[in-house]
């Protein structure tokens, strides 16, 4: 019988969040670097953040230690009104690896359980169709955005956007400017950026 993983971390949510980045799922342990989300020194999240926010892909990055920031990047984000999380919270690993295509969901978030705590978010940001397909799964006839733009729907009375980000892994083929041109129009349009 294959092993059911539960997601190892919590909810990253401070109150005045204004948007909701959702992910697919954790790698491997053995491959973070920090207890925090995107914590794959691989995945250029935090790079994009660094190149957005101060001109500076390593703002956020470690580079003797191979690791990122995260008490940094914890204070930054709380500043903004950016919460983290996942859209699964238990999966099965098809491969021991970290691609979303070997992923099979088993569970997913309380999305509605998670925007009660944070009321003041407008916009769930999923990066990757795996996330996607997974957020869109908990809503009935809900189109698929293209990449780049996104999808409003209605939750508890609640107008909500869900943004179609490109994943940050750089198994995606768009060079981390590429990527950072989608998020930058993205945050610009949530008045963080």
């Amino acid at each position: 019988m294959p092993l059911v993983e539960k997601h190892p971390l919590q909810f990253f949510l401070p109150k005045e969040s204004k948007i909701l980045m959702l992910g697919s799922f954790p790698p491997p342990q053995k491959r973070w670097s920090m207890n925090f989300f995107y914590p794959n020194f691989q995945n250029d999240m935090w790079r994009i953040f660094g190149y957005l926010f101060f001109n500076d892909k390593n703002y956020f990055v470690d580079l003797l230690g191979k690791k990122f920031l995260e008490l940094k990047l914890r204070q930054f984000l709380t500043e903004k009104g950016v919460a983290l999380g996942d859209t699964a919270t238990e999966v099965i690993r098809l491969k021991e690896n970290a691609s979303d295509k070997f992923l099979e969901v088993v569970k997913t978030i309380d999305l509605i359980g998670i925007l009660e705590q944070i009321p003041k978010c407008s916009a769930v940001v999923v990066t990757g169709q795996k996330a996607l397909e997974t957020i869109l799964s908990l809503f009935d006839n809900v189109e698929e955005p293209k990449i780049g733009n996104y999808v409003e729907v209605q939750i508890q009375k609640r107008a909500i956007r869900i943004y179609r980000m490109p994943s940050s892994s750089r198994a995606y083929p768009l060079a981390l400017i590429e990527k950072a041109v989608f998020y930058k129009k993205m945050l610009e349009n949530e008045g963080l950026l």
